[in-house]
């Protein structure tokens, strides 16, 4: 069997900034509010279409979004989705654990008040 070298690289914890993607940021936010809009969904045992009439889109819509092709929404969009199917959203504002660098967006999500 053939020898190969290969090295492993730690990422960043941001696929999209790992890929060079702009916006990397924003883009990681978008996934995990769709991901969290597809657990509702499961939890619920909603279909699609019932789903689609919850959040005012058509069926083919939800099913893109739930495999994950979020890019033609925005963040306040799918925050709002989200409060259609009766969750919370907190936003919330505080100074950055380290000095240095730039701030950071981040998803949190609590099945608990």
């Amino acid at each position: 069997m053939a020898s190969t070298d290969s090295t492993v690289e730690r990422g960043s914890g941001n696929v999209f900034a790992d890929l060079g993607f702009p916006d990397a940021d924003a883009h990681l936010v978008k996934a995990e509010l769709a991901g969290r809009i597809d657990d509702i969904v499961r939890d619920r045992g909603i279909t699609q279409t019932e789903a689609a009439r919850l959040l005012g889109l058509s069926q083919p819509d939800v099913s893109r979004l739930l495999r994950g092709d979020f890019r033609e929404y925005s963040l306040e969009r799918l925050m709002r989705f989200l409060t259609e199917l009766g969750r919370d959203i907190d936003i919330v504002v505080r100074q950055p654990r380290s000095p240095e660098g730039g701030g950071r967006l981040r998803v949190a999500a609590s099945e608990t008040a």
